[in-house]
């Protein structure tokens, strides 16, 4: 099996094939990022098109000898930003899954879903830039080098936003390791 970036070189190369075997691989967790963050699948969908769209446009300019991941990562999160910013003027309804109807969830029980349901919440509260770090660190499981480099921050700068929105997510969650005061 060919690395992603023999893929991309082959591609680059002519091999109409090999886009099609990045798509394949790489759609399904581009889509499970976006859909994190968004609340219509068909939204993420179509982030993820225009995602491979861009890697078609910009095909000649990836630099051989470097991870095509976080190349391909940064334009999703780039569009995804550029998408979030245009629909931020426009009222949002909350997104509640019921654990029936996300594909990703199959029958574990309510409290699954309950737990799930609070943590897509809890993740919605966060800054974006907290967000962004942990759903690629912790849920991709991209390393905190390639989270920066999509990220474009230093390692360092990813290491302490994930460490706040952890701190940040324990408090929205109600983390019993460290209890919220209780309302008088």
């Amino acid at each position: 099996m060919r690395t992603d970036e023999e893929l991309m070189a082959a591609y680059v190369d002519g091999d109409a094939t090999a886009f099609g075997e990045l798509f394949e691989r790489l759609s399904p967790v581009l889509l499970r990022t976006m859909q994190r963050q968004l609340l219509h699948r068909e939204e993420a969908t179509d982030l993820v098109q225009q995602t491979f769209l861009q890697l078609h446009r910009a095909r000649n300019d990836f630099r051989q000898g470097s991870k095509l991941r976080p190349w391909l990562f940064t334009i999703a999160m780039n569009l995804k930003r550029e998408h979030l910013r245009r629909v931020k003027r426009r009222p949002e309804a909350p997104l509640e899954l019921d654990g029936h109807n996300d594909p990703a969830e199959g029958p574990r029980g309510a409290e699954r879903a309950d737990a799930q349901s609070m943590l897509k919440k809890g993740l919605g509260d966060l800054p974006e830039d907290q967000r962004e770090v942990i759903v690629l660190h912790w849920f991709e499981g991209l390393s905190f080098p390639e989270v920066a480099e999509i990220v474009g921050a230093s390692v360092n700068a990813v290491k302490v936003r994930a460490h706040r929105g952890y701190v940040s997510l324990r408090k929205i969650l109600g983390d019993p390791r460290n209890p919220l005061p209780k309302a008088p």
